[in-house]
């Protein structure tokens, strides 16, 4: 797989879900695309591991906590919604 480093500020990321008929068929076509990094490539992947979601909780409810205390910068909803 290529390494594409890619400034933090322009990289976006997408969670897919696919119907396991046609997972092969996109996972070929996204890997044709040379803006696209797949991060993993499991065909027996159900979902995020108990250690995973709550990390995830965990760095959620402390970017709230950082939103909260002014520490972290917002984007209006309209800016956000003209991003995409």
């Amino acid at each position: 797989m290529n390494n594409i480093a890619i400034d933090s500020r322009y990289r976006r990321q997408i969670v897919i879900n696919v119907m396991p008929r046609k997972y092969n068929f996109l996972l070929e076509l996204l890997k044709s695309l040379n803006f696209v990094q797949i991060a993993t490539e499991d065909k027996e992947l159900t979902g995020d591991s108990r250690a995973n979601i709550i990390a995830n909780l965990q760095a959620t409810a402390n970017d709230l906590k950082m939103l909260k205390a002014g520490k972290l910068k917002t984007l209006p909803a309209r800016e956000l919604l003209n991003e995409l």
